[in-house]
């Protein structure tokens, strides 16, 4: 039996992983951790979550629990990483998987060492809808994949116009970039699952309206080791009337576009004309990646997202930003 120990308590957890824990089989969320006064008990009781602490620690070294789920802000994803793993506990992180490639590559090996297995929350690898966009590709019916084109343009929030009170997402310090790295890391993430890995990125950055010290736009061309090319631009200052979520991907013999943010159809280009596809949207997104990784710790399966694959997507933005 997975016995799960989160250790964050935010908006994700809310419905996108932590419902999930309890619905998959032969697993158990039985603890919550947040520093937050209140939170942690108010998450569990909502819940049913039967252990609540505002200590990381008495959450770790609790023997019932054998895999700790960090679900907090990047900046403290490296450091719980390797207090989880001393303490021989097998590890779940969000994404991106740390503020940098350097501090993922520090997760890796705190866990090699420790002889623990480490996964990063990219469940974009084990949704329908992308798994969907991956059959479709191992089938020919585009052809040969030539180029990937992804546009992503959306409006500021209004909490992004609060100098005093910003979100963590905006601030480098904490996030390591802006939403380009909390949205961007997705998209990129996935294309490494498709297409293997990114072999060289550059990019460049922008800091046009001022709001927050992150980057507001961002634009990058990228280059597969299979030779396949890509470009992309990410743009947090557009219209409420334009937004924009759309990829590309182009074939010698047709073209896929979908969104990757929303459950909109797959939209498939061949000579026969336009075929749209629906496909089922979970209701946690998280579930289908936390089934692979049960069955992966549980010895029945191989999970797709891991901290090798993970760090890749980390060292693929550094390249862009920098």
């Amino acid at each position: 039996m997975i016995k799960w120990g989160m250790i964050g308590c935010g908006d994700v957890t809310e419905k996108k992983s932590g419902p999930a824990f309890n619905k998959v089989k032969d697993s158990e969320l039985v603890a919550v951790m947040c520093r937050t006064p209140g939170r942690a008990e108010d998450y569990a009781r909502r819940h049913g979550i039967p252990k609540w602490t505002m200590d990381a620690e008495n959450l770790i070294t609790d023997p019932e629990i054998n895999v700790i789920y960090i679900a907090t802000p990047p900046d403290s994803h490296a450091y719980y990483t390797d207090q989880a793993a001393k303490q021989g506990k097998a590890i779940y992180v969000e994404k991106p998987m740390a503020k940098n490639y350097a501090e993922c590559l520090e997760m890796i090996e705190v866990c090699k060492k420790a002889s623990v297995p480490l996964f990063v929350a990219y469940y974009r690898r084990c949704m329908p809808k992308f798994l969907k966009v991956k059959e479709i590709l191992d089938s020919g019916l585009i052809g040969t994949v030539r180029a990937i084109i992804i546009s992503l343009v959306l409006p500021p929030r209004p909490q992004d116009l609060n100098s005093d009170h910003l979100p963590w997402r905006v601030i480098p310090e904490i996030a390591g970039g802006g939403y380009f790295v909390d949205l961007a890391s997705h998209q990129l993430d996935l294309l490494d699952f498709l297409f293997g890995p990114i072999q060289e990125a550059s990019g460049d950055k922008a800091f046009q309206t001022g709001w927050y010290p992150a980057e507001d736009l961002v634009s990058a061309h990228f280059r597969f080791e299979n030779g396949i090319l890509g470009d992309g631009m990410w743009c947090f200052s557009g219209a409420d009337f334009h937004q924009q979520d759309r990829t590309e991907i182009i074939g010698s013999e047709g073209k896929i576009t979908f969104s990757f943010f929303d459950p909109s159809p797959l939209e498939v280009l061949t000579p026969n004309g336009v075929n749209k596809i629906n496909t089922p949207w979970p209701e946690h997104v998280q579930q289908p990646l936390i089934e692979c990784v049960v069955s992966a710790l549980l010895g029945k399966g191989i999970c797709p997202s891991t901290g090798v694959s993970a760090a890749r997507t980390n060292h693929i933005m550094d390249s862009i930003l920098s």
